[in-house]
């Protein structure tokens, strides 16, 4: 039979069985401690380990937490504040016959570098004329609550109101029952200005009655 399984000699099997474990737990250890030191576990190759010099991905929203100028409450766009917003009154022509009646609108455009958010319904918006120093017409006089409008402008974006007529009436609060006086003709001056809430025009826009 094979002296491996075996062993021959003058000792007792169990000495030659105990020397043949202690030797063979030796070279175990002297194997473990090279494969250790050749590998170093917890030192990671860079080329093979997918993490090793990554930077950290940015997501949407650190993007977004770093510029303040980018979202208002909410995430939105911030709102408008006056030094950005021009607002413009507009007539429809700068000269009106007698049967004419003037169309009325008003523009909004954003000067800023981003987008921003302001009411602009016709609840906040108000047309005035005037002859020279005389309040001649307001549409806040006897005008229904209105409709508010949240509106995002954009920067470097024209919006525009929906024009309407002015009877050439003159108007007071209170007096939106009764019949109004007609305005004076023949080639009278008469002036526009507008606001937005908050926001108003720097100038106004003349225009000529017939």
């Amino acid at each position: 039979m094979s002296t491996l399984r075996h062993p021959v000699g003058p000792q007792p099997p169990q000495v030659y069985w105990r020397r043949r474990l202690v030797v063979g737990l030796g070279l175990l250890a002297v194997i473990v401690i090279i494969i250790l030191i050749v590998v170093r576990p917890g030192t990671g190759d860079p080329a093979t380990d997918p993490g090793a010099g990554a930077d950290p991905e940015v997501s949407e929203t650190d993007e977004a937490e770093t510029d303040p100028d980018a979202q208002g409450t909410g995430g939105g766009p911030a709102p408008c504040t006056p030094d950005q917003v021009v607002v413009t009154p507009v007539t429809d022509s700068n000269s009106y016959g007698p049967e004419q009646q003037p169309m009325l609108s008003l523009t909004l455009l954003n000067t800023g570098a981003a987008p921003c958010t302001m009411e602009a319904g016709s609840d906040v918006q108000e047309y005035v004329i005037v002859s020279g120093p005389d309040r001649i017409w307001a549409s806040t006089d006897c005008q229904d609550p209105g409709v508010a409008a949240p509106t995002v402008l954009e920067p470097g974006e024209e919006k525009s109101t929906t024009p309407f007529s002015w009877s050439r009436t003159r108007s007071s609060p209170g007096d939106c029952d009764a019949d109004r006086e007609q305005v004076t003709a023949g080639g009278a001056t008469y002036r526009l200005s507008v606001s937005v809430g908050e926001f108003e025009s720097e100038g106004d826009v003349p225009f000529l009655l017939n």
